[in-house]
């Protein structure tokens, strides 16, 4: 008997290891509150030098300075922003690795993909929208019209020959023009190029007809007359180029098709830490230096009200489901 009181008493015991787990409740607190104590890594789903990437490194930069440690960027391209995200869905849910995604990495890829290598909803942990890349809609500069209403007549006269470019199935820049003809009542031919450059290039030789491309580029091409702009597709006016109206001003509304971008860590990230993340971000956005940098690069910074985890939790699923009714629509996919 003396041997079974010393089993139940001793370390594998059942009361023991209930005591070991009261004894730790406090600790997970303790380390979310003193959250970080070591570097951050903020993978970015592309390959470096694009937009995002370059509007990360900034961001990564400004959130280190105000939580007092090193946040450096991690570039995992490929899989369509994909690969990058079963990386940060797989980690620890410690803090010190989250990522920036957008509206491909989180929304198009869920409707493109049969079965899509995670779910956007269900496998990270929200953080806070940031920005929006606009798209404006440019075509080729010998084009015979001056305004979206001209532009919508040609296409409808010219359905079975015009063709519109993209960066490829799938993307920023092939889902707007989508959405566009679909909300004239187009079928244009698409062709889809490894990367925008070979489309803008397209473009610019009259090879193809048009494009809807970022606003960092398009704005610039058409300052220069390389192309003809025709919209903005977003809710108003971009402040890089306020001459060129909206598609909703020139009587077509419901086009809008910005890019986003927000911030997720992975599921099950304790709540004080996707705070205190939050709060940096924020904090960082309020910078005028910050906001200058990354408004020169055609990115507009999201209301504060849109800047929460609860409101990027909401926001998400409607953009997947946004998203979805054009590219079933228009028999899109991706695999």
């Amino acid at each position: 008997m003396g041997a079974g009181i010393k089993r139940r008493d001793g370390i594998g015991s059942p009361a023991a290891i209930l005591g070991l787990l009261f004894a730790l409740q406090p600790l997970r607190p303790a380390v979310a509150q003193e959250w970080p104590t070591r570097t951050i890594t903020l993978v970015v789903p592309f390959t470096p030098g694009g937009g995002v990437d370059i509007s990360a490194r900034l961001q990564a930069q400004a959130i280190g300075d105000i939580l007092g440690q090193n946040v450096i960027v991690e570039n995992i391209g490929g899989g369509a922003g994909m690969t990058a995200g079963v990386r940060v869905a797989h980690a620890a849910p410690d803090g010190y690795t989250f990522m920036i995604g957008n509206s491909g990495t989180h929304a198009y890829n869920q409707s493109l993909y049969k079965k899509p290598l995670y779910n956007s909803v269900t496998d990270f942990t929200p953080v806070g929208l940031v920005s929006e890349s606009p798209r404006i809609l440019n075509a080729r500069k010998d084009l015979p019209v001056n305004s979206l209403q001209e532009f919508i007549v040609w296409l409808k006269a010219n359905e079975r020959t015009a063709q519109f470019g993209s960066a490829g199935v799938g993307t920023g820049t092939h889902l707007p023009c989508v959405l566009f003809n679909l909300a004239i009542g187009v079928n244009i031919t698409h062709v889809p190029y490894r990367g925008a450059g070979p489309v803008i290039q397209d473009l610019i030789g009259g090879r193809i007809d048009y494009m809807c491309d970022t606003i960092q580029t398009g704005a610039q091409l058409a300052k220069q007359g390389a192309l003809k702009p025709i919209a903005v597709l977003a809710p108003h006016r971009v402040a890089i180029v306020p001459e060129i109206p909206t598609a909703a001003e020139q009587g077509l509304p419901g086009v809008e098709a910005s890019v986003w971008n927000a911030f997720f860590l992975p599921k099950g990230t304790p709540d004080a830490i996707v705070r205190k993340l939050n709060a940096a971000v924020n904090q960082s956005l309020e910078n005028p230096v910050l906001r200058k940098r990354l408004e020169e690069l055609g990115l507009e910074i999201v209301p504060a009200e849109q800047r929460t985890p609860e409101y990027l939790a909401r926001f998400l699923p409607e953009d997947i489901e946004r998203w979805a009714k054009p590219i079933r629509a228009a028999g899109i996919s991706a695999d």
